[in-house]
């Protein structure tokens, strides 16, 4: 069983948390106590892997009135669930008689016991709900008062027969009892937390996997109690081999030791970390330094990567398979933080790892994380969001809109400016402009009238190469819920076949288009930013830093060129005329900008944008 997304409800801040992603990676990203570990206990309450406590289950403060919140007796969810998205291998369709695609959850009330169900076809007899209640006398009568042709009369061939004909005779769908046995087949999960820095956690987590394929051999089954000892020294091999990739990655450390734990009935409880910097003095690692802990962590994710990657490569495809034999199961690595304590470097070596285990056949991988290089790394629509809203955690995906190929076509033009999820995610509010032109000149002129700066303000300014780019930018963003401003020269809306027309701009942004794009000097009957400044400005800057061979600048110099494309005219006269004159238009715009002193330099119109473009910002 394949686990494709999941669908959380009643568990913890996790009121309702819907369609989270396994994906190759999925990066669960947010503020501490947003709900990220929240969401992995969930995951592991799914599979089997954790039991459920009073605690986890979410208060429903819906309905409840002051006085029973004041005497603190709010009321637990009447359930707890956590809903799966699966898709199955023809073994498993065979062996439960269900289809490829399949819904199942896990779910506990008041009582705290799981019981774990699938949807489906609901017989409209209440005896073909549950058949596992039956006896194998009472199915096969089943099977004779229902007139029912059976292949055996084995208890497995009859409880096929009447499946059959239950959902053959159904009026409504709805949840039923899972099938006996179908919860061994689910996903098997490796976690690594980061957060807790326990090589022997981590050594744990890796040998358990080895642990759980050496029992499932099917030469070993019903020969457990015997075999003990085999499966142990089969770990101690493994474990070996793990102390030698230590060494190779810690090499100050002269001597390894790890000696596994087993007990079937009591399954796999530990395998106990020991080193030594020097020959013979051989020390827990509760007894080193942090960064040693978290050096050798990292080496055993690496050498459990390895084990995937041998385990994949040693099992043959489904399609090699005897029908009579099972595919091996789904694995489900999942890392809590794993960036905690580490530095720049050793952060990128994650994400690497976490990138080879994520190409493995089987393997998906999940991943909390507050590091920005590990949320880069992905694509932004692998990357699920959380906030924590009124104490609710709340899931935020983008790039997932039903219109495909244009979605498609937005994230490779943020993907081109260089936005990066970090920043999608984090930044309150986004300017797009045209070029390189306003990318440099608008930081310096928002301080000067501001006060302070973009980044200061939560403002991302983003260049987006022509006016179309930055409409189609600005757009993207929109569209997805970002607070965004898209400032572009008032001559955009006299090109021919222009998209900035106001009956087009209602495509993008609906009829809010004129809070979102503001046309530079269209209110004041300019074309561009440039004729923003007034020419006694140009004059006073350009004798300060662009002298005249000759003379000096007047206004009436600057004057001369409107009416036409007054940046080209300035430019190509400064140029010709001074020996320190701008190399291009986007040289001579940041230069004027840092000439400036004082607020009331920059223009008026530029002010108010910038004012808007705070207030957007809060």
């Amino acid at each position: 069983m394949h686990l494709k997304n999941f669908t959380i409800r009643g568990f913890r801040s996790l009121t309702q948390v819907a369609e989270i992603p396994v994906s190759g990676p999925t990066i669960l990203a947010g503020h501490n106590d947003g709900g990220k570990s929240a969401v992995l206990a969930a995951l592991m309450f799914l599979v089997g892997k954790y039991t459920l406590v009073e605690d986890d289950r979410t208060y429903d403060v819906q309905d409840q009135n002051a006085a029973q919140e004041q005497q603190g007796r709010l009321r637990r969810c009447e359930r707890t669930e956590v809903e799966g998205e699966f898709t199955l291998d023809g073994w498993e369709q065979r062996a439960f008689d269900v289809d490829e695609s399949l819904r199942l959850r896990r779910s506990a009330g008041e009582d705290l016991l799981s019981t774990w169900e699938i949807w489906g076809p609901i017989p409209d007899d209440n005896r073909l709900i549950d058949l596992a209640q039956w006896s194998a006398k009472e199915l096969k009568d089943l099977a004779t008062e229902f007139q029912l042709t059976l292949a055996s009369t084995r208890k497995p061939d009859v409880e096929a027969a009447l499946r059959t004909y239950g959902r053959a005779h159904s009026s409504a769908q709805g949840w039923l009892p899972a099938p006996t046995g179908i919860s061994k087949r689910l996903p098997r999960v490796l976690p690594f937390d980061g957060k807790a820095a326990r090589p022997d956690d981590a050594v744990k987590a890796a040998l358990s996997g080895r642990f759980q394929s050496h029992i499932a051999n099917p030469t070993l089954q019903g020969q457990l109690q015997a075999l003990e000892e085999d499966v142990k020294h089969l770990l101690v091999a493994d474990a070996k081999s793990l102390c030698d990739h230590i060494r190779l990655r810690c090499p100050d450390l002269q001597e390894v030791f790890v000696a596994p734990e087993v007990s079937f009935t009591e399954g796999f409880r530990g395998a106990p970390l020991r080193i030594a910097r020097t020959g013979g003095e051989s020390v827990s690692l509760e007894r080193s330094g942090l960064g040693s802990n978290r050096r050798v962590s990292l080496a055993v994710w690496e050498w459990t990567s390895e084990l995937l990657t041998e385990d994949n490569a040693a099992t043959p495809g489904e399609d090699e398979l005897p029908d009579d034999v099972a595919p091996p199961l789904q694995t489900i690595v999942i890392y809590d933080e794993p960036d905690t304590h580490l530095d720049y470097g050793h952060q990128r070596k994650i994400m690497n790892l976490i990138r080879e285990q994520s190409a493995i056949a089987n393997v998906r991988v999940i991943v909390a994380t507050h590091s920005m290089n590990l949320i880069d790394g992905v694509d932004i629509s692998d990357v699920v969001h959380l906030k924590l809203i009124e104490g609710r955690t709340s899931v935020e995906r983008l790039g997932l809109d039903t219109h495909g190929e244009i979605d498609k076509h937005l994230q490779a033009i943020a993907a081109s400016v260089g936005l990066r999820n970090s920043v999608l995610l984090q930044e309150r509010c986004f300017l797009a402009v045209e070029g390189e032109t306003e990318q440099r000149a608008f930081p310096l002129l928002f301080r000067l009238s501001e006060g302070m700066s973009l980044q200061s303000a939560g403002i991302a300014l983003w260049a987006c190469f022509n006016n179309d780019g930055a409409l189609h930018f600005a757009s993207y963003l929109a569209k997805h819920d970002r607070a965004v401003m898209l400032v572009v020269d008032a001559d955009s809306r006299n090109l021919p076949k222009s998209v900035f027309k106001p009956h087009r701009l209602m495509e993008f942004f609906g009829d809010h288009h004129d809070d979102v794009v503001h046309l530079l000097g269209e209110r004041d009957g300019f074309n561009e930013l440039e004729e923003l400044f007034d020419d006694d400005l140009w004059a006073s800057v350009a004798n300060r830093i662009w002298p005249r061979s000759t003379g000096s600048w007047t206004a009436s110099d600057f004057d001369a060129h409107r009416g036409g494309k007054f940046s080209a005219g300035v430019q190509e006269m400064l140029q010709a005329e001074s020996p320190t004159g701008p190399g291009g238009k986007p040289d001579m715009m940041y230069e004027l900008a840092e000439a400036l002193t004082r607020s009331d330099d920059v223009p008026e119109q530029l002010r108010g944008i910038f004012r808007d473009l705070r207030a957007l910002a809060l």
